[in-house]
């Protein structure tokens, strides 16, 4: 199993980015001593070489979920800052929160449809109201249910039927990564100075 850790800097001082980059070096290492791998990605460099504003990392191995669990949170770097000489402030926070990457895709197989022809009422002559030409299609694994009774035979009301839920389900596929991708996007304001849950040091 891989969780995917997203750190960042928010909207924070270019020492935020700084900062980053240093605990990011420090989970790593952590992580490797834990014998956890880790992997960069979808990085977002800072204003100064070597910072990031926000970088994915994704973490597995035994034990990645409790060690994910440590690094989650409002962090600190604390440490003066390398780029304004005589500041007092010492404490830079950046956001880590474990988030959903990629969204798994719906397999359409149309052994997974149920096909139930029925009747509809409203106009349609005489042939409609009498004869189940009308298709009522359930698809098992997400459990959408269309009903089609355009067509005045029952084959054709079948595959406009299959062809309505395939549609139906990449929709809903579409849906869940861009609703993982604003909820990522999120987490870049949710940066809540003080009180963090872990400090490190030089």
């Amino acid at each position: 199993m891989t969780v995917h850790l997203l750190m960042s800097a928010g909207r924070g001082p270019q020492e935020c980015a700084w900062a980053l980059a240093h605990l990011l070096r420090r989970l790593e290492a952590e992580a490797a001593r834990r014998n956890l791998a880790t992997q960069r990605s979808r990085t977002v460099p800072g204003d100064r070489q070597g910072t990031y504003r926000s970088v994915l990392v994704h973490i597995s191995g035994a034990g990645e979920e409790a060690f994910t669990a440590s690094w989650t949170g409002t962090l600190c770097w604390q440490a003066p800052s390398p780029y304004r000489a005589g500041t007092g402030r010492k404490n830079w926070y950046i956001i880590a929160r474990p988030c959903q990457v990629d969204t798994a895709w719906t397999a359409f197989e149309e052994s997974d449809i149920d096909l139930v022809p029925c009747r509809t009422g409203g106009p349609g002559g005489q042939h409609r109201n009498k004869a189940s030409t009308a298709v009522r299609a359930t698809h098992r694994p997400t459990g959408i249910v269309v009903v089609v009774d355009t067509e005045r035979h029952l084959s054709l009301n079948r595959r406009i039927a299959v062809d309505l839920l395939r549609q139906r389900v990449e929709d809903g596929d579409e849906a869940a990564g861009r609703a993982a991708t604003t909820a990522r996007w999120q987490i870049h304001d949710q940066l809540v100075r003080g009180n963090p849950t872990r400090t490190e040091r030089p």
